[in-house]
């Protein structure tokens, strides 16, 4: 069977990690046909946005993206391309696993969680406005069928990888409407699930449980906010963004990427470290129905990464992007 992939090579870094994936792909043993479309700040010259309709168009004609990153500008400038690509094709649910990688520069040796953060709503809807010139003023948005569908795609996580909690993530105690309803959304589904345990953490007391013992937790829930920071404070623990990987799932598409930035300063210098972006391709493989495919990519990774011969700088070897990717590529070979 020939999967159609969308390849969105993105800026910075991201065409030398697409180029990283697409070389390791190659020796995974699925077929791949990939359709080239580009994002960035670099197309709107042409098109007037840095998210022309073609990709889009081809997101939705092969349900499959794997992209690089794209800048953003801070504070100015064009809309998010990771928010427009969510809002236009739904992806209402952000997949983290942080794991803790051999060779990585780890604060704890055996972290093995996934963060699930709603995609959609809460802050993040851009509902901005000046009250006066003194008074800026941002709504929170959080509605029952959100809450109730992130649950549901946590639960049915845990349950289908063998997962033996999960824990929502909230600001209840202070903002009981709007974070009570996620949280009571979330217990209505937990009711459905009576194999998974179920359990619940403020925010804050969250973040200090994860520095303090993140062995204890295995799947968080969390609303759009506290799951974009929780989930980098979560790849801190386990050596940075550089290995975390991610995916942004709905019903009818899923984008997979890297979770890190463009890294425009090093750009080009062949030093970015690619086992995010290719543990990120595992998991398209496993979402187009391939999981023996991805589980030889990811342990292929982990096996790279744990003898440290062909590693990149950021995890204490001398290698370039491409050369650990050619590694990886070696060891899938090898182990198929």
């Amino acid at each position: 069977m020939i999967h159609r992939v969308t390849l969105i090579p993105g800026d910075g870094v991201g065409p030398e990690l697409v180029e990283a994936a697409v070389t390791v792909l190659a020796c995974s043993g699925v077929s791949l046909e990939f359709e080239l479309h580009e994002a960035g700040a670099a197309m709107i010259e042409h098109y007037g946005t840095a998210l022309p309709d073609d990709v889009l168009d081809s997101i939705r004609g092969t349900g499959v993206a794997l992209k690089g990153p794209v800048t953003t500008p801070v504070g100015a400038g064009f809309r998010s391309v990771n928010v427009t690509l969510r809002t236009e094709l739904g992806l209402y649910a952000n997949l983290r696993p942080v794991r803790s990688l051999p060779g990585a520069p780890c604060l704890y040796p055996d972290v093995d969680l996934v963060i699930v953060r709603e995609n959609t709503e809460d802050l993040y809807t851009g509902r901005e406005r000046m009250v006066d010139a003194d008074t800026a003023e941002c709504i929170k948005v959080i509605t029952r069928g959100a809450s109730e569908r992130i649950a549901s795609f946590a639960f049915e996580y845990a349950r289908a990888h063998g997962r033996r909690s999960v824990t929502a993530v909230h600001k209840a105690n202070i903002m009981k409407l709007s974070d009570g309803l996620f949280l009571e959304s979330v217990r209505a589904v937990a009711a459905d699930y009576p194999d998974v345990l179920f359990q619940d953490r403020i925010v804050d007391n969250m973040c200090l449980q994860l520095v303090r013992r993140p062995q204890d937790y295995d799947v968080l829930v969390l609303p759009n906010l506290y799951g974009d920071i929780v989930s980098d404070l979560a790849a801190g623990l386990v050596g940075g963004l550089g290995l975390a990987p991610g995916a942004n799932i709905g019903p009818d598409a899923a984008v997979f990427e890297a979770v890190h930035g463009s890294a425009p300063d090093i750009a080009g210098s062949d030093q970015v470290n690619p086992a995010a972006f290719l543990l990120s391709a595992a998991m398209m493989l496993d979402h187009l129905g391939e999981p023996d495919a991805a589980r030889l990519v990811e342990r292929a990774v982990i096996e790279v990464l744990a003898e440290a011969r062909h590693t990149t700088p950021d995890v204490g070897g001398s290698a370039g992007t491409q050369e650990m990717a050619r590694a990886v590529a070696r060891r899938v070979e090898e182990l198929s």
